[in-house]
C-alpha cells in the first residue's frame, strides 16, 4: 500500500507460526481497521512444522495518537518495533496512580528490554502496569492501586514485546472445542478429554483450580465436587459466600434455598435454613472449627478443609451473613486470589459468570480454561474480556460434574490395574 506524505511510520516484525495461526492476517486487518496503512518489506514462510515464519512491515498512521493506538493493538499479536531502544519508564506521580502514558498489560507472556537485554516480565496478568527495576534487571506486573510514588512504570510501546498464543501444529487433546460455543457439542467426548487433561496435569504436579457457583449445590452436584476433592483433582477453590452457605445448609438441613435436595419439594420454613446455616457456623467461629468439633461432617467445604484445598471466598454486596471466612474487602480478595493462582495449570469454571470473569482476568494465557454453564453467554463474555484461551460447554452443572467424576475414576482404576 502507498504511504501518503507527512505520515508517522514505524517498522514492526512478526516471528513464529504467524501464517497458520492467522496472526499476520489479523495484524494487517487491524492496521486497516484503525485507519492505517502498511507496506510489506520482507516475508519468509516456514517450510516445515518446526520452522517459524517471519514478516517485517512498515506501518503508517496520520498522527502519533493514531500510531500509538495501532501499536497497542499490534503488540497483542506479538509485533515488535524494530530499531527500538530500551523500555521507557516514568515515575508513578503518587501512591495508587500511574503516569499518563502507562503501558497496560495483556495476559500473554511479555518481555521488556533493559540495557539491551530482553527480560521476562514477572506475574503475567491482564490490565496491570509494568514496574521496572533497572539496577536489579527485573520487571513485574502491578495493579495500579498498589503503585507507590516513585515506582518506575513502563510507558509507551518501545522496548516491550508480547508473545502471542499460536495454534498448535499437532492436534491438541481438546482443541476441537475451541470453536463457537454451542449446546450441540458431543458432551460425553468433550468431558472425557477434559478428564484426560486434568489427569495429566495432576500426575505432572500441576495445580487445578475450580471456580464454582451455588448452582453446584442447587443442582445436586455438590457430592461430585466433594469426590473430586477427595480424589486430589482440586487444589484451589474460588467462589463466593453462597457456595459455602448452601453447601453447609445442604449438609446440616438437607436443603438448598429451602428446597429438599432429595425430593425437590419446598420444606416448610425452609427459606430460613440458609440463615440457620450461617448462624450455626458463626456460633462455633469458623468452618474449620465446625469440622473440628464434628458439626460439619461432609460436603464440599468439609472435604476442602480436610484435604488442604486453598479456598478463597470473595463476598459481594448482596451476601447474607456472611459466612465466616468470606473476604468482604474486594481488593484483599483480589490479592488472595492472585496469590492462590501460583502453579495453577488448569481452571474449571462451573455455573458462575461473575467469578469466572473475575478469575479469567487474573490468569495468564497459558492456563487451560474450561467454562461450563447452562447459559452460552458466560463463556462468550469471558472471551470478550480477554480470556481468549477459554473453551466452553453449554450444559447442566450436575451432568458435567457427574460425568467428569466418573471419567476421572476410570483413569484411577486404570492406573491401579497397572500397578
Amino acid at each position: 500500500m502507498v504511504a501518503r506524505q507527512h505520515r508517522v511510520s514505524e517498522t514492526i516484525a512478526l516471528k513464529g507460526h504467524i501464517i497458520d495461526s492467522l496472526i499476520l492476517t489479523r495484524v494487517m486487518d487491524s492496521i486497516m481497521d484503525l485507519g492505517g496503512d502498511f507496506h510489506v518489506e520482507e516475508i519468509r514462510v516456514g517450510r516445515h512444522k518446526q520452522e517459524p515464519s517471519y514478516a517485517r512491515l512498515q506501518v503508517f498512521a496520520d498522527s502519533e495518537p493514531q500510531m500509538r493506538q495501532i501499536l497497542t493493538t499490534l503488540q497483542e499479536f506479538g509485533a515488535q518495533i524494530i530499531n527500538g531502544g530500551d523500555v521507557r519508564t516514568e515515575p508513578a506521580p503518587i501512591d495508587g496512580a500511574a503516569p499518563e502514558d502507562f503501558y497496560s498489560t495483556t495476559n500473554l507472556p511479555t518481555q521488556v528490554r533493559l540495557n539491551g537485554r530482553w527480560v521476562d516480565v514477572e506475574g503475567t496478568e491482564m490490565d496491570l502496569v509494568i514496574v521496572v527495576d533497572r539496577e536489579q534487571g527485573r520487571a513485574w506486573t502491578c495493579p495500579i492501586a498498589d503503585l507507590k510514588a516513585g515506582d518506575q512504570v513502563a510507558v509507551g510501546h518501545e522496548g516491550i514485546r508480547v508473545f502471542p498464543m499460536e495454534r498448535e501444529r499437532e492436534q491438541e487433546v481438546f482443541s476441537f472445542m475451541r470453536s463457537t460455543v454451542s449446546s450441540e457439542r458431543p458432551n460425553a467426548l468433550a468431558i472425557a478429554q477434559i478428564a484426560q487433561v486434568m489427569h495429566q496435569v495432576r500426575e505432572q504436579g500441576g495445580r487445578i483450580l475450580f471456580v464454582v457457583g451455588p448452582a453446584i449445590i442447587h443442582s445436586g452436584a455438590g457430592e461430585y465436587l466433594a469426590r473430586l476433592i477427595r480424589d486430589g483433582y482440586v487444589h484451589v477453590l474460588f467462589g463466593g459466600n453462597a457456595i459455602a452457605v448452601h453447601d453447609v445448609e445442604s449438609q446440616l438441613y438437607g436443603t438448598s434455598l429451602g428446597i429438599d435436595l432429595k425430593t425437590g419439594l419446598p420444606v416448610p420454613g425452609g427459606h430460613r435454613n440458609h440463615m440457620r446455616a450461617i448462624n450455626a457456623i458463626r456460633r462455633v467461629g469458623s468452618m474449620e472449627k465446625a469440622v473440628e468439633v464434628g458439626l460439619l461432617r461432609s460436603g464440599v467445604m468439609y472435604e476442602a478443609i480436610r484435604h488442604g484445598v486453598e479456598v478463597v471466598l470473595a463476598g459481594s454486596i448482596r451476601d447474607d451473613g456472611p459466612m465466616p471466612g468470606v473476604i468482604t474487602d474486594v481488593i484483599e480478595a483480589q490479592r488472595r486470589m492472585r496469590a492462590a493462582l501460583k502453579g495453577v495449570e488448569m481452571a474449571i469454571m462451573v455455573a458462575t459468570m461473575l467469578h469466572s470473569i473475575a478469575t479469567g482476568n487474573l490468569l495468564p494465557a497459558h492456563v487451560k480454561v474450561v467454562v461450563v454453564d447452562i447459559n452460552p453467554a458466560t463463556v462468550t463474555k469471558l472471551a470478550d474480556r480477554g480470556s481468549f484461551q477459554a473453551i466452553g460447554m453449554v450444559t447442566d452443572a450436575e451432568l458435567f460434574l457427574r460425568e467428569l467424576t466418573e471419567e476421572l475414576e476410570l483413569f484411577q482404576s486404570r492406573d491401579q490395574s497397572r500397578e
